[in-house]
């Protein structure tokens, strides 16, 4: 066969191709898409299959059948072989044939490139999709949608808006996050009205997307404009922009996501000198994932607006719940919100403690939030207490401390009505001048009568103030109980043995039977908050909160836990409950102690083993028992 003819001929009737008749030298730089004619196995040579290969030649014709295997590779496929003699006709159908091949075998690698590309957008979608899924703060999760929409469309710079409503329910746009690869930023949130006057106003309004190749060449029809201010301001240049809306499931208008300067390659920064060689219009393909992501942040900041009016609707419960308690115990007022504030603050500063006993103790966010719902309900209980106990405020109850006075008043009269008697019976008995005579005596008589009468009672008033710590004689006690007065013949006690056994109380001013029921307040919220279908984040509010007067000895109430079992949220509540009632103002069964009085009874019972120790430790360094210092309730 006459090859160069026939390579001749080819070349004619396909002036799109390079016909390379062999022997003809090869090199890298001058073969380009090629039909290659030889019949001679030593020509093809290394020098051929490396300008193959270097130029990705896509079609190669063999005259010979045995000559065919030396450049076959899988990059570079054999479209046809031909046996000798072989006609035009036949070359040039099997040449259409193989040009249509190659035509698809092109179509199917571009589907193959976009099928990869698309499944890679598919799974970064599903990712993004869980990352703002498990966002829970709100301002990270706003950061995080503007952080991989422009990592999607390999954007520069952009900012996202939030729709929101204004006390009169006029809608508007809230300007909350703005990125930038290029420029510092100094942000300061800001309000854009809904209308035509902006693009981001614009496409809150209508829901259009808007594409514009260079906002300072913007094309007539659009009704906005564009302002220059911060490129004026911070020497950078917006070119490129794509603005997306951000569409809840209902199709409403929740925000909009403002995308500029799609750049070349994405690690880059730009400046005026050069934006025009960096950035680009957006291209069409990157915006089905654009809006497929702005649908996802939509539905993703619905759900944390749902999961912040949850927690808002539960902090009004709570709430709610601490000011039924206070209502039926006012003395108390603002204790529950003290007790909170002070051991939230000791549990931040257990965190940021790197001593050996807590170094590995670390208080997440939602930790915080537990301990905090904690020691707000840790007293809920007292609504199960009989009111007259939680607000009583000496030893005896006021009605119990009347029945004494009038009791001790009674004793009085009937004194001196007793020394009244005497004295007429000495009147009759012994004459007036006589009587007179000793007058002034039976007067002190009475005196010292009514003068030891008053001792006795302003003795009962004192041993009837609670007190702090165990102390106190009682002793006169029983030679009180053992006065009596006569009224009509009978004898009745100056004091009862249940007024005794009160006033006898060396400890504050509960009796066993009455400070029982104040402990089962402790029981009474375990039930309670039981009750409550806590999530998993926060589930061990009741046994937190349930475990405050617990100790670490094992003495604590109400199940007398040992240290090991009592856990350190319930210890540090334990700290803050007792400073709180020790140095609280308006407790009225005792008078407020100052901090340093109040601390150094925590440390005599954390001597004693009662407390912890090292988390008291941490209280005094911290000064968390300044938190409350001008404490008032918000």
């Amino acid at each position: 066969m006459q090859s160069r003819g026939l390579a001749k001929q080819l070349e004619r009737e396909n002036g799109r191709w390079n016909i390379v008749f062999l022997p003809q030298r090869l090199s890298k730089e001058t073969i380009g898409p090629a039909i290659i004619v030889g019949d001679d196995p030593k020509l093809f040579t290394d020098d051929l299959r490396d300008a193959i290969e270097a130029n990705r030649v896509r079609l190669i014709y063999v005259v010979d059948p045995k000559h065919a295997l030396p450049v076959s590779s899988g990059a570079m496929p054999i479209f046809g072989i031909l046996a000798r003699p072989v006609q035009i006709a036949t070359l040039s159908s099997l040449m259409a044939a193989a040009f249509d091949n190659m035509a698809l075998a092109r179509r199917q690698a571009g589907l193959e490139e976009e099928l990869g590309r698309t499944r890679g957008e598919i799974h970064e979608l599903n990712e993004i999709g869980i990352a703002l899924s498990t966002q829970r703060d709100r301002e990270s999760l706003l950061k995080l949608i503007l952080k991989k929409s422009r990592e999607l469309a390999h954007s520069d710079a952009g900012s996202l808006y939030l729709v929101e409503e204004n006390e009169q329910g006029e809608r508007r746009l809230r300007f909350k996050v703005t990125q930038n690869d290029s420029v510092q930023l100094s942000f300061t949130e800001s309000i854009l009205p809904i209308d035509r006057s902006s693009i981001a106003g614009y496409v809150a309004l209508t829901g259009d997307e808007v594409h514009i190749a260079d906002v300072y060449q913007m094309p007539p029809s659009f009704p906005f404009g564009f302002n220059r201010r911060f490129d004026e301001e911070s020497g950078y240049r917006c070119k490129s922009m794509l603005v997306v809306p951000m569409k809840n499931p209902n199709g409403e208008i929740i925000g909009v996501v403002q995308l500029i300067n799609c750049k070349r390659d994405i690690g880059l920064r730009i400046d005026r000198r050069t934006v025009d060689e960096i950035v680009v219009p957006f291209p069409e393909q990157y915006r089905p994932s654009l809006r497929s992501l702005a649908s996802q942040a939509a539905v993703a900041i619905e759900n944390i607006r749902l999961y912040e009016s949850i927690e808002t609707l539960f902090e009004g419960f709570v709430r709610a719940s601490v000011s039924a308690i206070e209502a039926r115990d006012p003395t108390t007022h603002g204790h529950s919100f003290r007790v909170a504030d002070l051991t939230v603050g000791l549990a931040e500063a257990v965190d940021r403690d790197d001593s050996a006993h807590f170094r590995n103790v670390c208080f997440s966010r939602t930790e915080m939030k537990e301990i905090r719902y904690a020691s707000l309900l840790h007293d809920f209980g007292k609504v199960g207490v009989r009111e007259e106990i939680l607000v009583k405020a000496k030893k005896l109850y006021p009605l119990q401390l009347n029945v004494v006075k009038q009791r001790f008043a009674y004793a009085r009269k009937s004194l001196e009505h007793e020394q009244s008697e005497r004295k007429l019976a000495y009147v009759l008995e012994k004459g007036r001048d006589e009587f007179l005579a000793r007058q002034a005596e039976f007067q002190k008589e009475l005196e010292d009568q009514l003068r030891e009468l008053d001792e006795f009672l302003d003795f009962l008033v004192r041993c009837n103030e609670p007190t702090v710590l165990r102390e106190g004689n009682f002793a006169r006690l029983s030679e009180l109980a053992a006065r009596h007065i006569d009224p009509e013949g009978r004898r009745d006690s100056l004091l009862t043995p249940q007024e005794v056994k009160l006033l006898s109380i060396s400890q504050g001013n509960l009796d066993e039977r009455e400070r029982l029921q104040i402990e089962s307040h402790v029981d009474h919220t375990l039930n309670f908050l039981r009750q409550i279908p806590w999530t998993k984040e926060i589930k061990n509010i009741p046994l937190i909160a349930s475990a405050h007067h617990e100790k670490l000895d094992g003495t604590g109430y109400p199940k007398n836990l040992s240290a090991a079992e009592i856990p350190v949220q319930s210890r540090m509540m334990t700290i803050s409950d007792i400073f709180d009632a020790l140095s609280a103002t308006d407790r009225p069964y005792k008078k407020a102690l100052p901090f340093d009085h109040a601390l150094d009874i925590l440390f005599a019972e954390a001597k004693q083993g009662l407390i912890d120790t090292e988390l008291l430790r941490i209280f005094l360094e911290a000064e968390i028992f300044k938190l409350i210092s001008n404490w008032k309730p918000s």
